[in-house]
Parts: C-alpha cells; structure tokens; sequence
C-alpha cells in the first residue's frame, strides 16, 4: 500500500515538474537556468520512479493482472 501511494507521489511531483519547467521556459527570460534545475529535478524523480517500480515488481508487492500471462 505505502509502494503504491509513494509512487502516485512521485508521479504528481513529476508532473508539477514538468509544467513548472513549461513555466519557466515561457516565462524566465533573464537566463537564469531554472528551466534545467526543473528538468534535473524531473530527470531525478523518473529514476526514482523507475527504481521504485522495479523495487515493487522484484519483491512481488506490485504484479501483472493481466489475462495472458496467466
């Protein structure tokens, strides 16, 4: 259960991210490097997306509901 809210978590950050990157890509003229502080941090929460995903299939706490590989 925790697995499954932290990963709905970090989906959330990942999409906050991205639209404050979309933000200052719009917005910040100055040249101020926001923009590649909001894609490093994007990149960051994907990986650990990405580790958690595979974290919660090796330990068996998330699987495949699917028909066909039943």
């Amino acid at each position: 259960m925790w697995l499954k809210l932290a990963i709905l978590v970090l989906m959330l950050a990942i999409l906050v991210s991205l639209f404050s990157g979309l933000f200052f890509l719009v917005k910040d003229t100055n040249g101020s490097g926001r923009l590649v502080t909001a894609l490093s941090v994007r990149i960051s929460l994907t990986v650990l997306l990405v580790l958690l995903l595979v974290f919660g299939f090796w330990t068996g706490q998330l699987g495949w509901h699917t028909p066909w590989l039943k």
